[in-house]
């Protein structure tokens, strides 16, 4: 998906990093440790010394927003004796072709305005150990940064060598209970609305948006909530095969959403796997949208209609540690019927929703999907016999990292039914219509858990696991013809 950055709102800056390195050959007898080795750990235990450190030894950690200058932090592997903790450290450049990485002092070599340059060795023979940024055995958990803009989590498998800019590191994954260990955490972070870049895919969308200290409005001076995201759409809708020119159709509308990442991480579990583990989206949902004219194309399958691209990554501050939330959301229209029944109506829709994961020791990863919505007509006619039905949904998919984890599709959705003749003679003008109709309000929810949720540390699922599909449908208004 393209990404447009809007003025004013950049990627965080490159300073904005934290690094969790864990110490290689730490096993190693001290006698044999090179002086050049001890040289590099004491400066970086100088660099590590108003870090605050995090807890290994399974207390809670809180879960709120990153900073916007997130510092960055240091860990130990087991043995060691050095808890993760904050450093000066960031990832200055980062190639996720050959996923090598430059590691620097804040502000040291960071760019994040310039574009992202392939990381090429370019060792310094001459530079010392001390000089050096990162070791063998390092884990590097980054917010975005250049050449990373989805965050990075890596562990360093080789040093090549000293730049200009930093310690360049050869890197593969890593994942999140070897930085986490023993600790816990849980908690829902909203994410800000004004974060999101927007790619509009229809020419009618518009975009408003509220948060703390800077208020946008709707269209027509309708207030958006503290804390939500307002995309407002019209389109015009394809008409059934060999129907008359006359048979348009339309469709107009909002959606409103104020979307939060729930996340939580168990503690070590009793084999290598963490005891529990949660990703998930969730949040408040308002929409409303009219449908107008001739039903829809008389298809085999919906047609769907995409209006708007949204995208966002959020940084939770996890301890000390930055865990990197990518989250992606697509509004659509969907339309779907036999292209005979003419409808004039509108719906209003509110509620709220919940779609993720969920991992224990015993059962593995489970889905979890809830939806809670209540509709209310703001208008009906329906004439002729036929059926139709649209929806007004988004789908959205969160992962941690760059690698998706969670998909889900959210569709509110309104349907019309209606069953009669109509029949007129020479002696009688007019009709005589027979028959009935009725408007049902629904929501489906369905999706999937995907392999990649085992970045927490989690068995690497064997194949994709369905949410499950959740649909409710009550009826919203009925009569004859």
């Amino acid at each position: 998906m393209r990404r447009r950055t809007r003025p004013g709102h950049a990627l965080l800056p490159a300073f904005a990093v934290t690094a969790l390195l864990l110490s290689a050959g730490c096993s190693a007898p001290q006698h044999q440790t090179s002086a050049g080795d001890r040289a590099q750990e004491t400066a970086r235990a100088s660099d590590d010394t108003t870090a605050a450190a995090a807890r290994t030894d399974g207390q809670a950690l809180a879960v709120a927003a990153a900073p916007a200058a997130t510092t960055t932090a240091a860990a130990g592997s087991a043995g060691s004796g050095r808890p993760a903790h904050r450093t000066t450290l960031t990832v200055s450049r980062y190639d996720s072709k050959t996923r090598r990485a430059v590691i620097s002092k804040a502000g040291k070599g960071t760019s994040p305005a310039s574009p992202s340059p392939t990381v090429s060795p370019s060792p310094t023979p001459s530079a010392s150990a001390s000089s050096r940024q990162a070791a063998v055995g390092d884990v590097i958990a980054s917010a975005p940064a250049p050449g990373a803009p989805d965050g990075l989590l890596a562990k360093v498998t080789k040093v090549i060598g000293e730049t200009g800019a930093g310690t360049e590191v050869q890197t593969e994954p890593a994942t999140l209970d070897a930085l986490l260990g023993d600790d816990t955490a849980k908690g829902t972070v909203p994410v800000d609305p004004a974060a999101f870049d927007v790619d509009k895919l229809l020419p009618d969308v518009k975009v408003s948006w509220s948060k703390s200290g800077d208020v946008r409005v709707g269209p027509e001076g309708a207030t958006v909530p503290l804390g939500s995201l307002r995309l407002d759409v019209s389109a015009e809708v394809p008409t059934a095969e060999g129907a008359p020119a006359a048979a348009s159709a339309s469709v107009s509308g909002f959606v409103q959403v104020a979307p939060q990442v729930d996340f939580a991480y168990g503690g070590a579990g009793t084999g290598t796997a963490p005891g529990s583990a949660y990703l998930g989206v969730s949040g408040d949902w308002d929409s409303g949208w009219a449908v107008k004219g001739r039903g829809a194309a008389a298809t085999a399958t919906p047609l769907r209609i995409p209006f708007a691209k949204l995208h966002a990554d959020p940084v939770l501050q996890v301890g000390p540690v930055p865990v990197v939330v990518n989250l992606d959301l697509t509004c659509y229209l969907q339309v779907s019927g036999d292209g005979k029944i003419t409808v004039d109506v509108e719906q209003s829709l509110k509620g709220d929703f919940k779609a993720g994961g969920t991992f224990g020791t015993a059962q593995g990863w489970t889905p979890v999907s809830s939806s809670d919505m209540t509709s209310t007509p703001v208008r009906t006619s329906v004439t002729t016999s036929g059926n139709v039905k649209t929806a007004l949904g988004a789908e959205a998919s969160i992962g941690l990292y760059g690698s998706v984890g969670v998909t889900a599709d959210l569709a509110p959705y309104l349907r019309g039914e209606a069953t009669g003749t109509v029949t007129a003679t020479s002696a009688t003008p007019g009709a005589d219509a027979q028959g009935t109709w009725n408007l049902y309000g629904g929501v489906d929810l369905s999706g999937a858990l995907r392999l990649q949720l085992s970045i927490f540390g989690t068995p690497v699922l064997e194949r994709t696991v369905p949410l499950g599909t959740l649909h409710r449908e009550w009826k919203l208004a009925g009569g004859s013809l």
